[in-house]
């Protein structure tokens, strides 16, 4: 039985990266474009409309940036997932969209295969996405050299974890994904995904990326790739 496909709202103030999207979702069995928009507050309006699975959210647009759009969607419960899009040069706005809730990160210049390989991630509220920027952003958020950062401190013990979810901490940390942790602790994949889910509920993490930032707040992954 086949798959209902992964619901997408494409928000950008530019219809060129948007009808790029939509022409390549339009061939991808599995994806599928329920609406568009070209500014936040129309992303908001849109998104309580349509509720799509994934919302795949530029940073600058005109009026509602990506970043106030994305704490309007993601407030309420079965939100939809935020996939932002960003560049290099826009570093400093991507620590709001952490704040905000954003469940992944792509770069505009990746090859757009990449960009939905990102979407199915974030869709499946799994893996971080493009490990290297992410490691880059939250690097800087929590290790002192980005806006909001701060110096890197000696690694704290975590009460209330077991050994082995400290192990799985530091490797979602490092931008690991279920499968890459289960094989690296010679564990199965839904021993992972178990250990992943007890360290939701036992840190009162929102969702994988802010697993990520308790990591790097806690000292348990270093700032250097």
């Amino acid at each position: 039985m086949t798959a209902d496909p992964v619901r997408i709202l494409l928000v950008d103030d530019q219809p060129l990266v948007r009808s790029g999207l939509r022409v390549l979702i339009a061939d991808t069995p599995d994806l599928e474009v329920v609406a568009e928009a070209g500014n936040g507050a129309e992303a908001v309006r849109l998104a309580a409309e349509h509720a799509p699975d994934v919302v795949v959210m530029d940073i600058r647009m005109p009026g509602m940036d990506g970043i106030e759009a994305t704490g309007h969607i993601t407030a309420g419960p079965g939100a939809p997932r935020v996939l932002v899009l960003t560049t290099f040069d826009e570093d400093e706005h991507v620590y709001g969209a952490l704040r905000a809730g954003a469940g992944g990160f792509a770069v505009k210049d990746m090859p757009l295969d990449d960009i939905l390989a990102a979407i199915r991630v974030v869709a499946a509220g799994d893996a971080l996405i493009a490990p290297g920027v992410t490691r880059r952003l939250i690097a800087d958020f929590v290790g002192g050299t980005g806006p909001h950062g701060r110096a890197e401190r000696a690694p704290k013990p975590v009460a209330g974890i077991t050994g082995r979810e400290r192990e799985v901490l530091v490797l979602v940390g490092r931008g690991r994904s279920n499968g890459e942790i289960a094989e690296e602790l010679f564990i199965s994949i839904a021993t992972a995904k178990a250990h992943v889910a007890r360290l939701f509920t036992k840190l009162g993490a929102r969702d994988r990326v802010h697993l990520v930032i308790m990591a790097y707040e806690l000292g348990l992954v270093s700032a250097e790739p």
